[in-house]
């Protein structure tokens, strides 16, 4: 008995230590030069990594450039204080591969960094990852312009960008203390993962001089038990999507699906246009909640995008405690923006129930808007206790089932009649 205790033991303690190895990237011969391209030498302490049964991959002060890195089985990302991992500008960097980008499945550039499969991920700072962007924006921009010059509209997918971060069929995630910069597209996708923690991280792309288009703060993508907290979020798109699939087939599918049980709490949201929206690319949305934080800047607390080619159910929706300067409250709007039915008979429509929000402080544009699309059903909306300095008193509801108490605009109650 004495025996087998023993023998527990050690191999607890050998257990235990392969799960504390540290693999410094510099030993494998990346450079912190920030011109030379290591991202061989990283990822071959990434699979050194793997190869001795687990590990955290360590990168230390100074920038190293990298293109695609794929993180394995056991192994883990730590960026040390003053350590930049800086992506490469150069798309060629980053491999085609199997993916999955704005609720589809596609073949799609890697991100900068990518787990797949890799439970108990996680990526620590106190350092940074820096998308290194710029030319991947003005690629954008320009492309765009010439476009709208012929009459023809862009879509995000033509100019082929890579987003920071790629994690995907991930179960007890974590992503801590962590400076997230300037993504090429999408900062930080999490597909398909369950039990994820997002804390204290700092997450920013520009606004100007050159604006990076398309570069939400998290996506939270077919995931279940999210918890994302302590955060400061100013991206030059959503601070926050949730998605999950869209077209008039997307229900069907496999590889789409519900996002549920999501808090997010006791975070900043700056400048984005929103600070949490669901629907560009949702179809099932259950049980989210907002608390506890503070919003400075000019766009929707709550945006929700109402697709009319594609069933979408969005229902127990909380948001509470919300305090600082917005743009509206709620927005519930149709959004037709690449609307394809192709050639599906289906006749979709959307269906919103119990959302709540309370205890609101804000200076604003507006209380906010809620119309969705023609056959969208829409009920169980609640607004209680809210002081609002507005620009305009105009609130525009279409629906009945939409009450309100104590909700108070420029010191006139809003309360239902």
């Amino acid at each position: 008995m004495r025996f087998s205790l023993i023998i527990s033991i050690f191999l607890s303690l050998i257990i235990n230590n392969v799960r504390a190895q540290e693999f410094l990237v510099t030993t494998y011969g990346a450079s912190s030069d920030s011109t030379a391209l290591s991202t061989i030498a990283i990822q071959k302490t990434i699979d050194e990594a793997f190869k001795s049964g687990g590990g955290t991959v360590v990168i230390p002060q100074g920038t190293f450039l990298s293109g695609a890195l794929f993180f394995k089985s056991k192994t883990k990302l730590k960026l040390l204080k003053g350590a930049v991992l800086k992506g490469s500008d150069d798309i060629r960097k980053y491999p085609l591969i199997p993916s999955r980008m704005e609720g589809v499945k596609l073949d799609y550039y890697a991100a900068l960094i990518n787990a797949y499969n890799v439970d108990d991920f996680s990526i620590t700072g106190p350092g940074e990852v820096n998308g290194n962007g710029l030319r991947f924006w003005k690629a954008f921009w320009q492309h765009r312009d010439s476009l709208k010059k012929v009459g023809k509209e862009t879509t995000n997918l033509e100019v082929h960008r890579p987003r920071l971060i790629f994690i995907w069929k991930c179960d007890n995630v974590v992503v801590k203390n962590v400076k997230l910069r300037n993504s090429g597209f999408w900062t930080t996708h999490l597909y398909q993962c369950n039990n994820v923690t997002i804390d204290s991280c700092d997450i920013r792309s520009p606004f100007n001089p050159v604006a990076a288009p398309s570069t939400d703060g998290i996506d939270l993508d077919v995931c279940k038990k999210v918890s994302i907290t302590n955060c400061y979020i100013s991206v030059n798109d959503d601070a926050i999507a949730i998605k999950g699939g869209k077209g008039p087939t997307a229900h069907k599918l496999p590889e789409n699906g519900a996002v549920e049980d999501i808090i997010i709490e006791n975070c900043t949201f700056g400048p984005a246009h929103a600070s949490v929206t669901i629907g560009s690319e949702s179809i099932f949305v259950k049980n989210l909640i907002i608390r506890n934080c503070r919003v400075e800047n000019d766009c929707p607390i709550l945006n929700l995008k109402m697709r009319p080619d594609t069933y979408q159910v969005f229902e127990n929706i909380k948001v509470e405690n919300i305090t600082g300067t917005c743009g509206s409250i709620i927005n519930i709007k149709p959004w037709k923006q690449f609307f394809n039915l192709g050639s599906s008979k289906e006749k979709p429509f959307g269906k919103i129930t119990n959302v709540q929000i309370s205890n609101v402080n804000v200076n604003c544009k507006s209380l906010g808007h809620i119309e969705g699309n023609q056959h969208d059903l829409i009920s169980g909306i609640r607004l209680s206790d809210i002081t609002a300095t507005a620009k305009s008193t105009l609130f525009v509801n279409k629906y009945k089932d939409v009450k309100m108490e104590n909700v108070i605009v420029n010191g006139v109650s809003f309360d239902s009649k």
